[in-house]
């Protein structure tokens, strides 16, 4: 079956849309009579080419914004709410793909760096997941044999697609380019999205009774990645920036497990666990918990944690308001920083304008580990 999100099945679908509004035109006058023929004729054959030009622009769109990953995303065939549980006692973490990654410098690794595709099984949260690790070019050089380097944890928004991020967000690219001017320390990124149960929306939070997702990424990812890869394991080593949903997970991570993460970025994110039909109850009922996932509360109410975010907005984005208030909130030792851009909504093409910036403010944030 084609992939839904695949080039292939976009041009097929643009050449019927073509091809049906072709046909309608060129038939178009044979249905000019007035008897109930010609009247099923005009309907049908403006019904099939609105139907064709919307499945058309409906699939561009979706291999563009990543709404919908598969077949069984879209149709809601695989809503399994259920964990796997590994009862491995340590969490690991299996190669599973590599592919070079092509910059000014060409795809040699030692210039441009390396991509793999990476498999991790959770042994804290039962979880698994799938994700992409951007090896940067210093990471193979004999300079730094012995060094190990700072990690920045990637999140999509929900439901996304992690391909994206490479593609279409170019964070292999920009860190690259961070790197090269300085503005970045020599940084993996991991590149993943935070929906790991079927097609539920978790918002990132551990549901009594259910997948255990903060404890995937702020316990069992950070430790599978440092004992396959070169990365400090001090929380000052680590960063993690997401867009929408991955923002809100960003910041709740560092806020909550400020020895996991001690800097964040969240993209036009939000500051409380969305509840709808793609989350279902998050929360138990548990209103203390429901409480202590609300990060203005957390600002307001909690001991100040000693983390650095950045959150991003617009004068015309919908969480204009709200992250005014975050920056009203927060108090020492919390240090809080914003991008706010002219206008711009909540889309990739406000999101790209961002991380540049972004990433030179991780830059400052990040501590680069000692050298063995």
């Amino acid at each position: 079956m084609l992939s839904l999100t695949g080039l292939p099945l976009q041009i097929i679908a643009s050449v019927v849309a073509i091809a049906v509004f072709a046909a309608t035109m060129w038939l178009w006058p044979r249905f000019g009579g007035k008897g109930w023929k010609s009247w099923t004729g005009r309907v049908g054959a403006f019904l099939a080419t609105q139907l064709a030009v919307l499945v058309a622009m409906g699939l561009i769109a979706n291999g563009y914004f990543g709404f919908y990953s598969s077949w069984s995303d879209l149709l809601g065939t695989n809503g399994k709410l259920g964990t796997v549980v590994d009862h491995n006692p340590n969490a690991a973490l299996a190669v599973t793909g590599e592919q070079s990654f092509y910059s000014a410098q060409g795809s040699d690794r030692e210039r441009s760096g390396l991509i793999q595709k990476v498999a991790v099984k959770g042994a804290a949260s039962g979880l698994s997941n799938e994700s992409y690790v951007y090896l940067p070019p210093q990471y193979f050089q004999p300079a730094y044999a012995q060094q190990k380097f700072p990690m920045a944890l990637v999140l999509t928004g929900y439901p996304g697609t992690p391909e994206k991020l490479i593609s279409l967000m170019q964070y292999p690219a920009s860190a690259l380019a961070a790197i090269e001017q300085k503005k970045l320390p020599p940084t993996i990124l991991v590149m993943t999205r935070p929906t790991l149960v079927g097609n539920r929306d978790t918002e990132c939070v551990d549901v009594p009774g259910g997948p255990q997702t903060e404890t995937f990424f702020t316990s069992d990812l950070p430790r599978a990645l440092a004992t396959t890869y070169r990365i400090g394991t001090d929380p000052a080593n680590r960063a993690v920036i997401g867009n929408s949903t991955g923002g809100y997970c960003a910041l709740k991570f560092a806020l909550r497990k400020p020895d996991s993460y001690r800097a964040a970025v969240a993209l036009s994110g939000y500051y409380s666990a969305a509840h709808d039909e793609t989350t279902g109850d998050l929360f138990g009922g548990n209103d203390r918990l429901k409480q202590e996932n609300d990060l203005l509360w957390r600002l307001k109410n909690q001991p100040a944690a000693p983390v650095s975010l950045l959150l991003t907005t617009a004068n015309d984005e919908n969480n204009y308001d709200e992250t005014q208030a975050m920056v009203g909130a927060f108090k020492s030792p919390t240090k809080l920083s914003t991008i706010t851009l002219d206008t711009g909504g909540h889309n990739f093409h406000t999101w790209t304008r961002e991380i540049p910036p972004a990433l030179e403010w991780l830059g400052k944030h990040l501590t680069m580990p000692q050298a063995a």
